[in-house]
């Protein structure tokens, strides 16, 4: 009976035990999905503290409201930074996004058209466009460049220009706090929980997308569409006239045509003259042949008197 029993103790305290790792095991699980849940939103946004920069680079893909203009926009008022870099896509024939984000951002403030520049690319990707954008930044020796992106997409961003610039420039980010993604309450929004999901899986491809890829250097910036300041594209789309060349043209085009019409006029009045001439001449002629057959006839009637009366005779 005795070795029953312990038997049976043991065998409880067996139990005991894998009931007692099993409860472990789940709150270990639930303390991993809660630190999920609520860290894991943050992890995706890299949030850098700055008071100035020289470059600001909108990249594209923001949303109709264009917040990454107004925060780009309101950078440059407050003079924390000097130049913008406007990022977009091509979207038909040879006009891009770039053009109406520019645009658009000019409408934002005065500011130097010298100082904001287009740049066009073909690509959907971050990646393409930090091949657009970093070889022309070295070029022009960018050493500090904030980059601004949905929140979600900072961290993955900053680590692709990093990888694909080398050690230069130094690339910041900024959460710009837009309502399409709240880091801290990710799960409770039906956008957010798309922009979390989609940032996860970016972030994983691009560690492949950059396996073994080589640093980008200045001269590769000629295999790209060029950048232009927002003066050029204007000087581009709208070129300027000069008005006192143009007008002894205007002068002599304005000549050249009102002696044309003159010529045209004594054309049409030479015309209409020869028609008026042969239209009169048959009625002038069935007048004068009216008028002379009386004459006529009175001088046969006259003749054959005079020839009856010499008869009698």
């Amino acid at each position: 009976m005795s070795n029953i029993l312990k038997s049976d103790k043991n065998d409880r305290k067996k139990k005991n035990f894998s009931v007692g790792i099993a409860l472990l095991v789940l709150l270990a699980i639930a303390i991993i999905i809660y630190i999920t849940f609520e860290k894991s939103g943050h992890w995706l946004v890299q949030d850098d503290n700055f008071e100035h920069v020289k470059w600001v680079t909108i990249l594209d893909g923001q949303t109709a409201d264009l917040e990454r203009n107004d925060f780009a926009a309101e950078l440059v008022r407050e003079g924390k930074a000097d130049s913008v870099l406007i990022l977009g896509r091509r979207i038909y024939r040879d006009r891009s996004n770039a053009e109406f984000y520019a645009e658009d951002f000019m409408k934002l403030g005065d500011f130097d058209k010298n100082a904001v520049f287009l740049v066009p690319h073909n690509d959907p990707s971050t990646i393409s466009e930090a091949y657009s954008l970093i070889p022309w930044l070295k070029k022009h020796n960018a050493d500090t460049v904030l980059l601004i992106t949905d929140a979600a997409s900072t961290y993955r961003v900053k680590r692709i220009f990093q990888k694909l610039s080398g050690n230069s420039p130094v690339y910041l980010t900024k959460d710009i706090k837009h309502v399409t993604y709240n880091p801290s309450c990710w799960y409770s929004n039906r956008e957010s929980r798309k922009n979390w999901l989609r940032s996860w899986a970016a972030l994983f491809a691009s560690y492949f997308d950059l396996f073994n890829t080589d640093t980008l250097e200045a001269v590769d910036s000629s295999y790209y569409k060029p950048v232009k300041s927002y003066a050029e594209y204007k000087r581009e789309i709208n070129p300027n006239v000069n008005l006192q060349k143009l007008l002894p043209k205007i002068e002599d085009k304005i000549k050249a045509e009102s002696e044309k019409e003159a010529a045209k006029d004594s054309i049409k009045a030479s015309e209409k003259v020869q028609v008026k001439e042969t239209k009169e001449t048959p009625k002038e002629q069935s007048k004068t042949q009216t008028k002379d057959q009386p004459k006529e006839k009175a001088k046969e009637k006259a003749s054959e008197k005079k020839a009856d009366v010499k008869k009698r005779k």
